[in-house]
């Protein structure tokens, strides 16, 4: 624990945002971290709960009270050590996770939970400043190999615990850049990509080789792959996008929002417009944009939307409008279901729920959205009369979730088993699929989900992978 009086002492406290002016200007991360005495102070506020929720609703099980009592006594080289053994990517969770962690907190009762958060990412960013972070190239080498196919969170989180247990470890990704989503999904104000960079050059020195442009499946075969490698892991994404099954859905105008994403951080990366949109560019810029669906996704359309200068931009939701606040006692702690607003739909944005779309209006181009409102009924959704109304559109972006991972190629040659919602099928016990020499891990074997449950399925997967490979296994679960 902190401080034994701190989090009756202090109030919660936490990082601020650069103006909207400001920061609409450029594709930077524009959190202003808090200076080190507030960060200890905030530190200071975690109590000692007799039971602490914050380990349980942070998936990689991080020790957020070892590390916040660390900080609160200065100890900052201890806490990264501390938060190292749980999670080998801070950096990013520190940025992208929504923190669950935060709603756990017994604080969050009376809605003042520890910055935990905030907390994580300096301890990290400290850590690469002052140098401490460092390659762990393993004393001896196994003589055993391992394919971990796809680069994101998962297959990084795998490929370092592989390498760092002695074996050879080949990193294949399909992209011609290595971080998966991290890399081309999640805009680069929100998190900016010299960060995987950086874990890049440590994962070579403790003897991951990456190998990008390389679409296993396509380029190179699952049998090739099985013949010449002792294990093989799979941990792509869940890239199936939900379409929209409307009429005037087919018209050009309408994209998934992941290629929209993709090309302004591929812009970012330095990408001619040929390279970064090679099938035509997709630009918001002086249009009407509706972005339909009311998660991350979502948000994220809505931060690169205004940054490109959309005229407008509107972003709708079939579900109804979540409360304001949670009801503690019948939610903590657990993740609550409440209204959460992002720093995008700070810089601009008029939000709809209870949305239902009906028809995409145009000729050859997009020209408006046809819709209607609902109301839901005993779990059903039931259309309210005479509440249709249209939307202006030059641009509609489709941010409805995604449906699993794509079956041609790798699956299809595979012939691993599926699950009943098109996932990998493979438990969490070993990730092993229904071929031994297979595991699977991250958004290919859940679905859709957040980052650091990535970084967990990774971390676990890989000692799973251990385990077959040697007999047993040291690497933590």
């Amino acid at each position: 624990m902190g401080k034994e009086t701190g989090f009756l002492e202090l109030d919660r406290h936490d990082r601020t945002y650069a103006d909207p002016k400001e920061r609409l200007n450029h594709y930077k991360e524009f959190m202003v971290p808090l200076p080190e005495p507030d960060l200890k102070a905030q530190a200071s506020r975690c109590m000692n709960c007799g039971i602490p929720h914050c380990h349980t609703g942070c998936p990689v099980n991080n020790i957020i009270p070892d590390w916040n009592h660390l900080v609160y006594e200065g100890d900052w080289q201890n806490a990264l050590e501390v938060l190292h053994s749980t999670n080998n990517f801070p950096e990013f969770t520190g940025r992208i996770c929504p923190a669950p962690c935060e709603a756990a907190c017994t604080l969050n009762i009376i809605d003042q939970p520890v910055t935990i958060k905030s907390i994580e990412c300096e301890i990290v960013d400290r850590g690469w400043r002052e140098g401490w972070i460092a390659p762990q190239v393993p004393s001896q080498r196994t003589g055993k190999s391992v394919a971990v196919i796809g680069s994101g969170p998962a297959g990084m989180a795998c490929a370092q615990q592989l390498a760092r247990a002695g074996h050879s470890v080949t990193l294949f990704e399909k992209n011609d850049r290595v971080g998966g989503l991290l890399r081309y999904g999640i805009p680069d104000f929100k998190m900016e990509k010299h960060l995987i960079n950086r874990r890049m050059k440590q994962m070579e020195a403790e003897g991951v080789e990456f190998r990008t442009s390389t679409e296993v499946g396509v380029k190179i075969s699952v049998a090739s792959l099985k013949d010449n490698f002792d294990a093989i892991v799979f941990s792509g994404g869940a890239e199936e996008p939900r379409r929209l099954d409307i009429p005037g859905a087919e018209l050009p105008g309408v994209h998934v929002a992941m290629d929209f994403l993709r090309q302004q951080n591929k812009r970012n990366a330095g990408d001619d417009e040929i390279r970064a949109a090679p099938d035509g560019t997709i630009s918001a810029t002086g249009k009407h944009v509706i972005v339909i669906g009311g998660g991350d996704t979502g948000s994220d359309c809505v931060g690169t939307s205004n940054r490109q200068g959309a005229a407008s931009v509107t972003q709708i939701e079939i579900m109804p409008k979540p409360p304001e606040h949670e009801d503690k006692a019948m939610t903590w702690p657990d993740w609550p279901l409440k209204l959460r607003t992002s720093s995008s739909h700070e810089e601009g944005v008029d939000r709809d729920w209870s949305v239902l779309t009906k028809r995409v209006v145009g000729d050859n181009a997009v020209q408006g959205l046809e819709c209607i409102r609902i109301e839901w009924k005993d779990g059903k959704m039931v259309e309210i009369p005479g509440s249709e109304f249209t939307l202006q559109a030059d641009l509609i972006l489709l941010a409805m979730g995604f449906l699993g991972p794509r079956k041609q190629g790798l699956l299809d040659q595979a012939g691993v088993d599926l699950d009943q919602r098109g996932n990998v099928s493979a438990n969490t016990e070993d990730y092993q699929t229904s071929d031994p020499k297979i595991f699977a891990c991250g958004d290919m074997r859940r679905g859709q989900s957040l980052v650091v449950w990535a970084i967990r399925e990774g971390r676990q997967c890989a000692r799973s992978v251990d385990e077959m490979l040697m007999g047993t296994s040291e690497l933590p679960r």
